[in-house]
């Protein structure tokens, strides 16, 4: 018996009413999805706190994330990033200062955290202000202060330091930290640019320097290193910022003792070192990356002769961590400080500073330790978003860095050529017994480069439907200000 076959015409007219069926679906799908999302911002209006934490790893991307899931888990483990429900992408975004219309293709942390406080890229070193004509930008922290809600800054740098400042601060340059950068001097060094400062200053109609911006602001609570700055004489004034602090209503604390006896009903700037906070982890005596060292006759003759490898070593506390408190005890602290102010709920940053810093000095320990750290912020804030579940978590970086993850052993090395890296190398004793090479090789300064990656962004239940599976930079502005019900970025050219 033969196969009755339906003509093409009626074949294609089924086909098209099963897309047409399907398009429908998809539709009513994207509309109950948007129905949703407006029903939970106005549920946003009528009661229920709402809070966005933003967790970042300063030049954590995906080479950083799995040499300290390798060092940390093993090689087939996850660290408590993976095990979040989203993963995205995002693309940075930078522009040229004379022409910003134009990109530039690497960023640093000043406009990249610019992006994300303020939806609006711009060039390198600004905090918070448009490329070109110097003008401020309003960010996220100042729009949910406006709006009702507490904010607070935690960080292992600085607070001054360009990604804790971009949210709190405008200023044309990033060295602009305390008073006595805002005047250059014959000690000013020739790469510094300090002169893009002296308009800043008050005594010309400025904001002052970013320290001292933060000392007269109203920023809930702000935890971090940076106490150098606050030590110094404020401008237009006799009294020290960390005094000018105090006659602004912040209680200020300095050792991790004091924070579980803080004052709700107070502004709190804890600054717990005079710069950065020191890493938890060194490499063995305080190693770092080291170059190989080739034979004479390799360096007469590529193919010929040998070359020695740095030793392996493994990572050790580092004694100069000390009583610092971690990144977990502060975000505790801020979580527990912001939650018990009253109005509408909280915007929190939480910056893991080292990653990066490290990654520059070419010490692979010391940003590994440092992600660590931010793992651990990173239980904290899940553990509140579960009593809180009304709270938005996005944990991303803001730029790539020059970390590397290259062979142990070159893959070309086996006809007995001296293959090796022109850069530096740290060789690691992972937990599984295993050598990691870390490759530092963007250039032969004593200070590496950033990279032009795009960088992951993670997120928890509450950002399922509102994050893209790629976005740009300032784009994580607007998700933050849409779940807190705040007006979005200005729009720009399409070019940023």
């Amino acid at each position: 018996m033969r196969t009755q076959h339906l003509p093409r015409t009626i074949t294609r007219i089924l086909n098209t009413a099963s897309a047409l069926v399907l398009l429908g679906s998809l539709s009513q799908m994207a509309l109950a999805s948007d129905r949703r999302l407006a029903e939970e911002n106005q549920a946003v209006k009528e009661n229920a706190k709402r809070n966005v934490i933003l967790i970042i790893g300063d030049g954590m991307d995906d080479n950083q994330i799995t040499i300290a899931r390798n060092y940390l888990k093993g090689a087939r483990g996850k660290l408590q990033l993976d095990h979040l429900p989203l993963r995205s992408t995002s693309q940075v975004i930078t522009v040229d200062e004379e022409q910003p219309d134009l990109p530039i293709y690497v960023a640093d942390s000043a406009n990249s955290a610019t992006s994300m406080a303020t939806g609006v890229a711009t060039s390198r070193g600004r905090i918070s202000t448009t490329a070109g004509d110097d003008q401020d930008l309003t960010t996220i922290a100042e729009l949910a202060k406006a709006g009702g809600y507490a904010t607070g800054i935690v960080s292992t740098a600085d607070v001054a330091d360009a990604t804790p400042a971009v949210f709190i601060s405008h200023i044309a340059l990033r060295g602009c930290k305390g008073p006595s950068d805002m005047q250059p001097t014959e000690n000013t060094p020739s790469w510094s640019n300090l002169e893009a400062c002296v308009n800043d200053q008050i005594a010309r109609g400025g904001k002052g320097s970013i320290a001292q911006q933060i000392a007269t602001g109203n920023t809930d609570i702000v935890l971090g290193g940076g106490s150098s700055h606050f030590d110094q004489t404020a401008e237009s004034s006799d009294l020290t910022l960390l005094a000018l602090a105090r006659k602004h209503g912040y209680q200020t604390v300095s050792s991790a003792e004091e924070l579980p006896g803080l004052e709700t009903s107070q502004k709190v700037l804890g600054l717990f070192a005079p710069s950065n906070l020191p890493t938890i982890w060194q490499g063995e005596k305080g190693r770092i990356a080291e170059k190989p060292s080739p034979s004479l006759l390799n360096r007469l003759d590529w193919r010929l002769g040998s070359v020695e490898l740095p030793e392996p070593m493994r990572c050790e506390k580092n004694p100069q961590f000390g009583s610092t408190p971690t990144l977990k005890q502060l975000t505790d602290t801020a979580l527990k400080h912001l939650a018990a102010q009253d109005g509408e709920g909280f915007f929190l940053m939480i910056e893991s500073a080292s990653i990066d810093k490290q990654s520059h000095a070419r010490n692979p320990c010391g940003s590994i330790g440092e992600l660590e750290q931010l793992e651990d912020a990173l239980i904290s804030a899940l553990a509140f978003a579960e009593q809180e579940p009304e709270t938005l978590i996005l944990v991303t970086a803001d730029h790539g860095q020059a970390a590397q993850l290259k062979p142990n052993i070159s893959l070309f090395a086996h006809g007995g050529i001296a293959v090796y890296t022109p850069g530096h190398v740290a060789r690691l004793i992972t937990p599984e017994n295993q050598i990691m090479a870390v490759n530092y090789a963007t250039n032969d300064f004593p200070y590496e480069e950033h990279t032009g990656v795009n960088v992951p962004l993670y997120s928890n239940q509450q950002g399922l439907g509102r994050i893209a599976p790629m976005v740009t930079q300032p784009e994580i502005f607007n998700i933050m200000a849409q779940y807190l019900n705040l007006p979005a970025a200005p729009s720009k050219p399409a070019a940023q």
